[in-house]
C-alpha cells in the first residue's frame, strides 16, 4: 500500500496541511513508536500525555523510516513527509487503512459507561454467538479472539494495536467484535477509524477525574462515541442507553441514529418486570420493542438485570429472537472477577468483584444486602496515584451497607498506603454517625485483610471483597507482584479446613 493511498483515509476527517516528497513509496508497516521502525516503515509523531514522539523522529529517520507524519513542520531530508492537523487522530484512520478497514468487515458492538461494561460485554458475545456469530471480545479482562486469550493491558488499546486486533479478528473469521470504549481511549482518540454498529451507554458516575478534571469533561468524551454514531457508511445503526442513570436523556438527545431506551424505573423501550434476586442468580420478564419474555440468568445483583437489558437490546437489534436470548442467557455462567463467589466448602459466602468506585461499590453491596441471611463483611482499598475525591465517598458507601469494614490497600502504586486510607478512612467515620455499630479496621497488608475477614466470618455472612476483580498483580510502588485475591481467599479458607 503506498503512503498515497493511506492518506485518503483522513479525507472529510483530518486536514493535512502540507505535503512534501514522493507519496508513492509503499508503506510496510506503521507505528507510532520509533523503536520499532525498520526500513519502509511509516513512522506518525503523536505528542502523549508524557513523551512527545516528534522528538523521536531523528531515531524514526535514522532506523529507516520511508515516511513521517507529523503534527507540525518538521525536516526530513529526502523522505516523504506529511504535516496533518492532529497527528493522534490521523494515527487511528491511517491504521485502519493500512490493515484493511477492519471495522467495515465486521459488526461493531461498543460497550461504554464508569460500570458494567465488561459483564455487557460477555453477555453480548453470548447472545451473538446465539445467532451463528463468530464474536471476538476486547476489554478490560483480556482481549479474545477464538481460543486466543490475551490478557488486557488497556480496557481499550492503542489506536494501532486495535486495528491489528480487528484485522486478527477478520483473518481469523470473525463476523461481530464487542468491544468496551473506555473514556481514555475516546478522549485520546484511540478509537478513530472504527465504525460501530451499535453503541450501549451503561451509566456514568464518579472515575477518572484524575485524567478528565471534571464530570462534564467525562462526559463528553464518553458522548463521542454517540456523536459519531452516524458517521461512515454503514447502515443499520442503533444506540442503547440506559435512560435511568441522569446522563442517559443527554445521550439520547445526542443521537442521530435510532434508539432504544433501557431502564428499571423510567418508562424505556427495554424493561424489566416481576425480577427476583437471589444469591443463585436473576430472573425477569423483559419487556421489549420485539415482544416479552423470560430471564433466567446466573448473575447476581441488580446492576446485572440493566447489563442483560442492554445486552438483550443489542442482540434484538443484531436480528436474534427472543428464543435464542432465553436460551443463550445460561450460558454466562460466571464473569471474571465480576461477583465472582470463591467455593471451597464453606457456610459462608465469599465474593470478589471488581467494584473501584462509590456506584460500583453501592451496587455491589445492595446485590448481598438483597440476598444476605447473615453479616455482610466488606474488605476494599482505593488505588494510588487516581481520583482522590472517590476515597473518602467509598469509604462512606462501605458503611452504610455494611456490618464489619476493613480498609486495606489495593494498588497503591507510588502513594503512601496508609495516607490513602486516612483519606478514605474520613468517609468511613463520617457515615459510622449514623451507623454506630458497624466494626472497622485499618489493614494495609491486603493478603492479612482477606485472611482476617475470612477468620471473621461466620455462617449465613457474606465476604466481598472490592476493587481488584479480575487483576492478578498489586503494583506497589512502580513494580507489579502477582496477587489475586480469589487465590488468596481460597488459601485463606482452606486453612480453616473446611470442605464440601
Amino acid at each position: 500500500m503506498t503512503f498515497a493511498t493511506m492518506l485518503q483515509a483522513l479525507e472529510g476527517r483530518v486536514p493535512i496541511l502540507e505535503r512534501r516528497g514522493d507519496l508513492g513509496m509503499a508503506v510496510k508497516e506503521i507505528t507510532d513508536d520509533s523503536r520499532t521502525v525498520s526500513n519502509g516503515s511509516l513512522f506518525v509523531a503523536v505528542k502523549g500525555e508524557r513523551v512527545d514522539g516528534h522528538q523521536f523522529v531523528p531515531m524514526a529517520l535514522s532506523r529507516g523510516a520511508g515516511g513521517v507524519v507529523a503534527q507540525h513542520s518538521m525536516e526530513t531530508g529526502t523522505i516523504p513527509f506529511v504535516c496533518v492537523e492532529d497527528s493522534r487522530r490521523a494515527l487511528g484512520f491511517l491504521g485502519s487503512r493500512f490493515y484493511g478497514d477492519p471495522s467495515s468487515r465486521l459488526r461493531m458492538v461498543g460497550v461504554t459507561g464508569t460500570n458494567g461494561k465488561t459483564t455487557t460485554t460477555y453477555v453480548c458475545k453470548a447472545f451473538l454467538e446465539a445467532i451463528s456469530a463468530r464474536v471476538g471480545v476486547i476489554g478490560t479482562v483480556a482481549y479474545q479472539i477464538g481460543d486466543t486469550v490475551t490478557p488486557a493491558a488497556h480496557t481499550t488499546p492503542g489506536a494501532l494495536e486495535l486495528q491489528r486486533l480487528l484485522a486478527r479478528m477478520v483473518t481469523y473469521g470473525c463476523t461481530a467484535a464487542v468491544m468496551e470504549v473506555s473514556s481514555h481511549a475516546l478522549a485520546q482518540d484511540r478509537t478513530s477509524g472504527c465504525e460501530y454498529d451499535v453503541a450501549v451507554f451503561s451509566n456514568l458516575t464518579q472515575d477518572h477525574l484524575d485524567f478528565h478534571g471534571t464530570m462534564e469533561a467525562y462526559f463528553q468524551a464518553k458522548l463521542g462515541l454517540f456523536t459519531g454514531l452516524a458517521n461512515g457508511h454503514k447502515a443499520n445503526k442503533r444506540a442503547i442507553v440506559n435512560i435511568d442513570d441522569s446522563y442517559g436523556p443527554r445521550i439520547v438527545e445526542s443521537c442521530s441514529v435510532p434508539v432504544w431506551t433501557y431502564a428499571l424505573k423510567a418508562k424505556a423501550d427495554l424493561r424489566a418486570e416481576d425480577v427476583r434476586l437471589s444469591l443463585q442468580g436473576t430472573e425477569f420478564t423483559a419487556v421489549t420493542p420485539l415482544g416479552n419474555f423470560r430471564i433466567e440468568s446466573h448473575l447476581v445483583g441488580e446492576h446485572n438485570v440493566y447489563n442483560l437489558l442492554a445486552a438483550i437490546g443489542v442482540a434484538l437489534h443484531e436480528g436474534a429472537t427472543p428464543d435464542q436470548i432465553h436460551h443463550a442467557v445460561t450460558r454466562v455462567t460466571n464473569v471474571p472477577g465480576r461477583f465472582e463467589r470463591v467455593m471451597m466448602g464453606q457456610p459462608f459466602t465469599v465474593v470478589v468483584d471488581y467494584a473501584h468506585t462509590e456506584d460500583a461499590l453501592n451496587r455491589l453491596l445492595l446485590a448481598a444486602e438483597v440476598v444476605k441471611a447473615g453479616r455482610i463483611i466488606t474488605v476494599f482499598g482505593c488505588g494510588g496515584d487516581r481520583d482522590r475525591g472517590k476515597r473518602p465517598k467509598m469509604g462512606e458507601a462501605a458503611v452504610r451497607s455494611s456490618d464489619v469494614v476493613i480498609l486495606t490497600s489495593d494498588n497503591p502504586r507510588t502513594e503512601d498506603p496508609y495516607a490513602i486510607l486516612e483519606q478514605v478512612e474520613q468517609g468511613v467515620v463520617k457515615a459510622l454517625q449514623q451507623r454506630p455499630h458497624v466494626q472497622y479496621r485499618k489493614i494495609a497488608d491486603r493478603r492479612e485483610a482477606i485472611e482476617t475477614a475470612v477468620r471473621e466470618a461466620q455462617a449465613a455472612d457474606i465476604v466481598l471483597i472490592a476493587g481488584k476483580g479480575h487483576e492478578d498483580y498489586q503494583i506497589i510502588g512502580t513494580t507489579k507482584h502477582h496477587f489475586d485475591d480469589r487465590e488468596v481467599a481460597r488459601d485463606a479458607i482452606e486453612r480453616l479446613k473446611f470442605h464440601a
